[in-house]
């Protein structure tokens, strides 16, 4: 399961989203979270799920790969999905025992949060598998420059997210190397109650904080050894061009935003779409 989280890691290949600027595709990301939340109809979602699954085919990313993704999620969905179903008041009762009562509503709003969170961490993970680290560092540095005349450290918050980002596969492939060696040694992580299999992953934190912190120390080694000291006199060997790709990108997700806002409003006057 630690080799199935897909957010952080980058996976290379020659398609147009890949080839795309990394300013529009941050900027279409966060607009594809906040439009996840506007969404309020049966429709609306579908639109959703085809604009997604759309952008997953042009990609080229294997959909097994981001699914896979999904696997490590999977408790937060099911306590989601659980919480909506119970604890979401109704009109239509469906079922109840004791305390327990499933009504129409949590049902309905149980399905729209468990599409919501699988969509957003597709979204998610598709930035950074088609879009390098680099790539996501100059993209977030140009989206915070106007906070510079404000004293906003934009190019130290950009080099934080985007390490904080390339470390995710790094740790988890360490965890993955520490699980297997203490196996090896006799531990047992798949064994017991829910309880039980969190206190046995204990003994590892310890070895994994340690690694983390010795990798961060010899990353900043490199960085003071390569005379690094911020944006302070920096230049950039590639520079960021917008190309006519990334224009046609742009209109098509204007559109998407007002199939989305008109879907909004839609829901509103039209009660019986769902």
């Amino acid at each position: 399961m630690i080799r199935d989280i897909t957010i952080g890691q980058y996976y290379p290949a020659e398609s147009i989203i890949h080839r795309l600027d990394a300013r529009l595709k941050l900027v279409a990301t966060f607009v594809f979270i906040v439009t996840l939340f506007m969404v309020n109809t049966f429709v609306g979602y579908v639109f959703v799920i085809l604009a997604m699954a759309a952008v997953i085919h042009a990609s080229k990313v294997p959909v097994k790969f981001m699914l896979r993704g999904l696997k490590s999620i999977l408790i937060i969905i099911l306590f989601t999905a659980f919480i909506n179903l119970f604890m979401t008041s109704g009109e239509h009762i469906l079922w109840s025992m004791g305390f327990l009562t499933l009504t129409q509503e949590g049902l309905i709003m149980a399905i729209k949060m468990c599409v919501r969170l699988v969509l957003l961490i597709m979204g998610s993970s598709l930035l950074t598998l088609t879009t390098t680290p680099i790539q996501l560092t100059d993209a977030i540095e140009y989206i915070l420059r106007p906070l510079k005349k404000i004293g906003v450290p934009a190019h130290e918050i950009a080099m934080m997210m985007t390490i904080a980002l390339r470390f995710i596969p790094t740790l988890l492939d360490e965890t993955d190397k520490i699980m297997k060696a203490q196996q090896a040694r006799g531990a047992d992580f798949d064994t017991g109650n829910l309880f039980q299999k969190a206190k046995s992953l204990i003994p590892i934190l310890v070895p994994l904080f340690i690694s983390a912190f010795r990798r961060a120390e010899e990353l900043a080694m490199a960085m003071e050894a390569r005379c690094y000291h911020g944006d302070e006199n920096r230049t950039r060997m590639n520079t960021m061009k917008m190309a006519k790709r990334d224009s046609v990108a742009g209109v098509v997700l204007l559109l998407y935003i007002g199939v989305i806002i008109g879907l909004r409003f839609a829901g509103k006057a039209l009660p019986f779409i769902i």
